[in-house]
This record gives structure tokens, C-alpha cells and sequence, in this order.
């Protein structure tokens, strides 16, 4: 069990140094220059290069990498261009508030999905398993920025049972549990949790149904085994995989969440993406996509060393 920990550890460390290149060099793909956000178009020479200097935008690209990554190391991600702003303290602030949009809509995906999934596939073929099916097919295929717009024409603007913007009362952007604010979060939560409940629906739905044909299932209802037990032992069998799903889709809905955050004006790390990107702030996009990114490598690991945990042959 630990050479496997070890050795996904050790698995992980060029995962993520090849991440701190992504997310350095695809920003330099993006046409425009990030200076035209704090200096007009016709600003004179050298206060163009004072500005590349102060951003060390004047030194070569590598050279710009390692310096980058020493300080993202030491837990600095630089300035915003366009607020003057630290980039750390703006994405853990968003992150916190995407965090905990995709942890309910996870759970809701999750839980939906394993419920579903479990039903369909326990019968299946029976007309659960053809509304489950429905659902999930439904749930993969339908845009969530569209999804988004119609849950907030239904219930916002028609019923007006739950505000179609922000995270709280006033466009406030910190959390508290308490109902306002827990109304501002069902609509994107719902939204977001769609396509994840979707997926593990259809994934679980199909290794039911297969684990219920294999020979030790049978071996187990010959014994005189209670359902209870049987599906008992079918969960145990299917948790690493469905895990691992699970795992991947809450990962991204970390990274996917962009169009929703922005339908609802989510301050999270989203939203803050739409608005480097429009802005041009390459210090904040860069930050933004690396923290997200790192969150997404992380999570993968956990799930790898949860997996040993349900089922020990995959730690051999």
C-alpha cells in the first residue's frame, strides 16, 4: 500500500510541472497584448517599457517561466493588471465560493446519479430503467449555460421563488448559511450538477446490470442471499470505479463551471475567468488556471489513494 501511494505521488510531480507549462504558455497564444488593459494604445515608448519591466514582460520566455514558477511555488501568482490587486488573494476568494458550488452540485450529481444508476440497472430493462435512462440522457446532452437561462426564466422571473444573480443579497460575494444566500445557490448548483448526475447515472447503471450477471451473484442468491445483501456486495464491487468517476466529474466541475458562474454571475473562479479573459489580465488568468488545474491534479490523486482503501488489489 505505501510503493503504491509512493508511486502515485511520484506520478504526480511532472502531472503538475507540465501543468505550470500549460498554464504559463497558453496564455502567450492568445492575440492582443495584456499591457492595452493599463496603458492606452497611443502611450509613449518608455512608459511601455517601464511597464513591461515592472511585469517582467521585457525578459525571454523561459527566463519568464522560471521566475513565474518560483514565485507560484512560494505561494506569489503576481498582480493583476487590471486591478492592481495580489492574483492569490482574488482567486482563493473565488475559489472558495467555486469550491463550494461544485461540492453541493457534486453531491447532488452524485447522489442522484448512484440512486438513479443503482435502480436502472437493478432493473433493467423495467420502465425505471427506461425513465433513468431518459434522464441521464437528457442530463449529458443539454448545455448548461441554456439549462441555466430557463431555470432562471422558470423560477426567477416567472415564479420568482429564487434571485437569478450573485451569491448572496446585494451581489454579496461572502458566504453564509443562512437562507438568503443558500437561495442564491440552488439555481447554479442544480445547473451545474446536470451533466455529473448524468454520467455516474449511466455509469453505475451499466456496472449494476453487468455485476448482477456475474457467476458470484448467482453463487450468492443460490446461498439464499436477501437482495439487501446481494446489492450489499454489488455496491462494494462497483464503489472503485463509480469513485473514480465521481472523482473526474467534481474535478471538472471545478474547471467547467465558467459558463454557469457567468449565467449567474457566481463570483467564483468562473466568473473570474471570464473576466481575465475579456480583460486580458494575463498575471490573473495565468493564476486562475493554475490553481484550478492544481485543484484537478489533486483531486485525482486523492482519488487514487481512496481507491486501494475500497477494493485492496488495486494497491498490489
Amino acid at each position: 500500500m505505501f510503493s503504491y501511494i509512493l508511486k502515485r505521488l511520484l506520478y504526480a510531480i511532472p502531472i503538475a510541472l507540465s501543468v505550470t507549462v500549460l498554464s504559463f504558455m497558453l496564455v502567450y497564444l492568445a492575440p492582443g497584448d495584456p499591457l492595452n488593459a493599463i496603458a492606452p494604445a497611443d502611450a509613449p515608448a518608455d512608459v511601455i517599457a517601464a511597464l513591461k519591466s515592472a511585469y517582467g514582460l521585457d525578459k525571454p520566455v523561459p527566463v519568464q517561466y522560471g521566475m513565474w514558477l518560483l514565485r507560484a511555488v512560494q505561494g506569489d501568482l503576481g498582480t493583476s493588471i487590471a486591478s492592481g490587486r495580489q492574483v492569490v488573494t482574488e482567486v482563493m476568494s473565488a475559489v472558495s465560493n467555486t469550491l463550494l458550488l461544485a461540492g453541493v452540485a457534486g453531491f447532488i450529481g452524485v447522489l442522484f446519479g448512484c440512486v438513479l444508476g443503482a435502480l436502472a440497472g437493478y432493473w433493467h430493462g423495467g420502465w425505471i430503467d427506461r425513465i433513468a435512462t431518459f434522464l441521464s440522457v437528457i442530463g449529458v446532452s443539454v448545455p448548461h449555460y441554456w439549462l441555466g437561462l430557463v431555470l432562471t426564466i422558470i423560477f426567477s422571473i416567472w415564479l420568482g421563488w429564487f434571485p437569478a444573480m450573485g451569491a448572496g443579497p446585494g451581489g454579496s460575494s461572502e458566504w453564509l448559511w443562512d437562507y438568503e444566500h443558500i437561495r442564491h445557490l440552488i439555481l447554479p448548483a442544480i445547473t451545474l450538477a446536470v451533466i455529473p448526475m448524468g454520467i455516474i447515472t449511466r455509469t453505475v447503471r451499466a456496472l449494476v446490470a453487468d455485476m448482477l450477471e456475474q457467476e458470484f451473484v448467482i453463487a450468492l442468491r443460490a446461498r439464499g442471499l436477501s437482495n439487501r445483501a446481494i446489492f450489499r456486495h454489488i455496491a462494494k464491487n462497483t464503489a472503485p470505479t463509480v469513485l473514480a468517476v465521481a472523482g473526474l466529474q467534481i474535478g471538472y466541475l471545478m474547471g467547467g463551471s465558467i459558463l454557469v458562474e457567468t449565467v449567474f454571475a457566481w463570483p467564483g473562479t468562473g466568473f473570474l475567468l471570464n473576466t481575465a479573459i475579456f480583460q486580458r489580465d494575463m498575471p490573473l488568468l495565468q493564476g486562475t488556471i493554475l490553481v484550478l488545474c492544481m485543484f484537478f491534479v489533486g483531486l485525482n490523486l486523492i482519488v487514487d489513494i481512496l481507491q486501494p482503501l475500497l477494493d485492496p488489489r488495486m494497491g498490489r
